[in-house]
């Protein structure tokens, strides 16, 4: 006769689990125990680097560091720099950071790499980042590029980047990538990188105590205030030139909420505009200085136009008037703009003759209903030869009268006597 038995405490850990629960742990320890790298590999990185750990002439420690630079290189720019951290590689390679340096010293005396010294960069004179490059042997044995070539470029080991894209170069990276120290992987396609030179309107700041990497700074501010670093000084250059902290009034007036960029527009229009000016009053001299001394009629012969010498004056002969008239206020811009537009061309002697004879024809005195007009006396017309004794004239009587300015009745006057 059985006997019940009570339930003891902690008595059903010590019972077999069901089968069903007991093969899925088991499962899932073996999966863990096995675990591996599950990233997917293109087949030309995997056969390098399948070949990498089957180079029997390498030591084990060597093959080990080539197998990992095959994984990390870009199979479209085998020559590339390989833009990854000792980390990275001495985990992909299992070795110890002593292992790592013996395995390159075995690359490079196998001549399978290429690893340039530091350089030092910047003022403070800090050591940038060294990166390795695989050699043509390398590339060839690792079934990265092709025979044909290789043998093309077997007699350079280093790529011009500017004039092979797909190749770029062994030689020191860009100046344009940032430097500091490496925390990840480096892609050149998705690094953030920052100009290398400071813009030539800018570098004026550098007299003023500002860093190069302060104007990069200052110039990503202005861009979060929706301005421009290079309008900001234009417009405020000699004032900020004059301060005691530029730094902190520059800073100033990125956060003020004025348009720079207005007020250099508008300065640069003025700079523009007398710029026009200086080179229209340039051309209104040349023109007058070829048209000295020349007679000028308009199209429909109604008036006559004399330079004087030097082009200094304009006297203007109308048919229907007895005196000729001596142009005055700004008569240059507006003879020059007449003359370009074809309104008044040079006098030919058919041109005089014609302007002579309609000129007599109007004020030449007629006989009506048997009594006979006053007779109008007929000026002189204004010569350049006359102009020049009246200039002549004008001189002396200034020099008589002590430098007073002499009116045209005085003139008029002193040529009479």
């Amino acid at each position: 006769m059985l006997i019940a038995q009570l339930s003891v405490a902690s008595e059903d850990g010590d019972r077999p689990l069901p089968l069903q629960t007991t093969t899925l742990n088991a499962d899932q320890d073996a999966l863990e125990e096995f675990a591996c790298d599950r990233s997917n590999l293109p087949w030309v990185i995997f056969r390098a680097a399948h070949r990498a750990t089957h180079a029997t002439t390498l030591p084990a420690r060597a093959r080990a560091l080539l197998a990992a630079l095959a994984r990390t290189v870009d199979a479209n720019r085998p020559y590339a720099a390989i833009f990854a951290r000792r980390e990275l590689l001495t985990g992909r390679a299992m070795q110890s950071m002593r292992t790592f340096y013996r395995s390159l010293d075995d690359l490079e005396a196998a001549g399978l790499i290429v690893r340039p010294p530091q350089k030092r960069h910047g003022d403070a004179g800090l050591f940038g980042r060294a990166y390795l490059h695989l050699t043509n042997k390398a590339t060839f044995a690792l079934g990265l590029i092709e025979r044909q070539v290789a043998d093309n470029t077997a007699n350079s080991t280093v790529r011009d980047s500017a004039n092979t894209p797909a190749a770029p170069s062994l030689s020191r990276p860009s100046a344009t990538v940032a430097d500091g120290a490496i925390y990840k992987d480096l892609d050149p396609k998705i690094q953030k990188r920052q100009s290398g030179t400071v813009p030539g309107d800018l570098t004026r700041l550098l007299n003023l105590g500002f860093h190069e990497f302060l104007i990069f700074k200052l110039m990503r501010e202005a861009k979060l205030h929706s301005k421009l670093l290079s309008d900001v000084v234009e417009a405020t250059w000699e004032h900020l030139r004059k301060a005691e902290r530029p730094i902190n009034y520059l800073r100033t007036l990125l956060r003020s909420p004025v348009d720079f960029g207005h007020q250099v527009r508008v300065k640069q229009a003025s700079a523009e505009r007398a710029d026009r000016e200086q080179l229209d009053a340039i051309e209104i001299e040349q023109t007058l200085a070829r048209c000295a001394a020349q007679v000028f009629v308009d199209l429909a012969g109604e008036r006559q136009i004399v330079i004087g010498q030097g082009g200094e004056s304009m006297t203007v002969h109308d048919a229907s008037e007895c005196a000729p008239r001596l142009a005055a206020g700004a008569w240059k811009p507006a003879f020059v703009a007449a003359l370009s537009a074809g309104r008044i061309r040079v006098a030919t002697a058919h041109d005089q003759e014609a302007f002579a004879a309609r000129r007599r024809e109007r004020i030449t005195p007629r006989e009506s209903s048997g009594r006979s007009e006053p007779t109008v006396v007929v000026s002189r017309v204004l010569t350049p030869e006359i102009d020049t004794r009246l200039a002549q004239l004008k001189q002396l009587l200034r020099q008589a009268g002590g430098g007073r300015p002499v009116g045209r009745m005085e003139i008029a006057d002193g040529a009479a006597a």
